[in-house]
């Protein structure tokens, strides 16, 4: 199954859903044929997009809009925040082509804030599945959810084999002493890949999928930052306002101190390429990755360290 044969099912089942997009149907081709006047394109306007989606969600229908991630969530913001985000109404919004998924494409297409923008809205949620099966997995809870939610849409194959979702609930992928990796979304493959190369070094290297970035696992990430010796946030996201930014205001609140090492892009935009090499040069691959953490290892003797996972 994939993520249009899971929204047509669900779409069959509850009659509230109504499936909206602003030009954006590579995922969804062949539903309006399907659910005939439930799907609503609205062409290259996001705005009037999400102001009709608020005006469904008003008359009780759950709105599932689609578009390009770095215009549904900047070109469409204040419509967000004001018709949807005020009014809590649950509007579930799909973002195509998030970080660095935009490949080849310039600056005015890559969303490298939109966690940062979106989480800053009261009461929007945030799920940003690995991989299409994670997203099929949480799709009903989502969708059903009686909150806003802004999904950062994926449609790679699965590079693990995953729990049972639950909203607010990270995945345990390996558990580690030494270092722990904090991800999301497609780079979870990366850091599994990181993960095992240092193993291979003798390391104890652990991986957590986050899966919702809002609610986030704040219980889990507590016990990580207090066992472990090193936690990496790995992130297609702007250092400032996305994971990082998360983890710094947890450890600030609960009062602990922790040795962070973020991997994110630290105030500039992605060069513009094909994914593979998107990675190759930012320093994205699982390779480059666990360079970057084996070298903040060896700064010190990190096995001498008091903790446990």
């Amino acid at each position: 199954m994939n993520y249009e044969q899971k929204l047509l099912e669900l779409v069959q089942k509850d009659e509230r859903i109504v499936v909206l997009t602003a030009e954006n149907r590579a995922a969804i081709r062949n539903l309006p044929s399907k659910i005939k006047d439930r799907f609503i394109d609205v062409g290259i306007a996001e705005q009037t997009m999400i102001g009709m989606a608020a005006g469904l969600a008003l008359r009780g229908r759950i709105p599932i809009v689609h578009a390009l991630s770095t215009f549904l969530t900047m070109r469409a913001f204040e419509f967000i925040r004001t018709d949807i985000g005020i009014a809590n109404l649950p509007v579930k919004l799909v973002g195509a082509v998030p970080g660095f998924l935009s490949e080849a494409n310039g600056p005015t297409h890559q969303a490298i804030e939109d966690i940062s923008i979106m989480r800053g809205i009261p009461g929007m949620n945030i799920f940003t599945p690995s991989d299409e099966t994670e997203l099929i997995n949480g799709l009903e809870q989502v969708v059903q959810n009686k909150n806003p939610f802004y999904i950062r849409y994926n449609n790679f194959p699965a590079s693990v084999e995953h729990e049972n979702f639950e909203i607010g609930k990270a995945e345990i992928i390996y558990p580690g002493r030494d270092v722990v990796i904090l991800t999301y979304g497609f780079l979870l493959k990366q850091a599994v890949e990181a993960a095992e190369i240092l193993k291979l070094e003798g390391k104890s290297a652990g991986v957590i999928n986050l899966r919702t970035l809002k609610p986030i696992d704040a219980e889990l990430i507590t016990h990580i930052c207090r066992d472990t010796y090193l936690v990496v946030t790995l992130e297609d996201h702007f250092k400032t306002g996305g994971l990082y930014s998360i983890l710094s205001e947890i450890l600030v609140e609960k009062e602990i101190v922790c040795k962070v090492l973020p991997i994110s892009l630290n105030d500039k935009w992605f060069k513009p390429a094909l994914l593979n090499d998107v990675l190759e040069y930012e320093g994205f691959t699982g390779e480059a990755i666990a360079e970057k953490i084996s070298n903040e290892l060896n700064k010190v003797n990190y096995q001498t360290a008091q903790y446990y996972f």
